[in-house]
């Protein structure tokens, strides 16, 4: 079955970095575009990054551009995402995500038009 399963959150002090991993499994990973949104307490989820299928097109939020990086590693079926820079804005739940298919692959749409995401990890950045 398919699972994705995200790791590499904490708590960290503005200014800082973290970098998030997504284990994936049970579908073929070249196949899909891959994605990024986070979730903050009382706040809608927002789509930050995603990574088309071969990991040559990513696109980020306007409030993550040029401080967060999403990557890909197809040999290991993991997604990544490196986050620098943090600011307490950035505090929220964040989850990777499966694009439903190519016509969803927008960091836009990401968050609502997923078919499979994780379970979250969380990240907590104090000012």
């Amino acid at each position: 079955q398919v699972q994705l399963v995200e790791s590499g959150g904490g708590s960290v002090q503005a200014g800082g970095s973290l970098r998030l991993s997504c284990e994936t499994s049970g579908f073929t990973f070249g196949a899909f575009c891959l994605g990024w949104f986070r979730q903050a307490p009382g706040k809608e989820r927002e789509g930050i990054a995603i990574s088309n299928n071969a990991g040559v097109t990513t696109a980020y939020a306007d409030s993550v551009k040029g401080r967060f990086t999403i990557s890909r590693d197809a040999a290991k079926k993991m997604l990544y995402l490196q986050m620098n820079s943090l600011n307490p804005e950035d505090t929220g739940m964040y989850f990777c995500a499966r694009a439903r298919s190519s016509w969803a692959c927008s960091v836009l749409s990401i968050a609502s038009t997923f078919d499979y995401k994780g379970q979250g990890t969380q990240v907590t950045v104090a000012s």
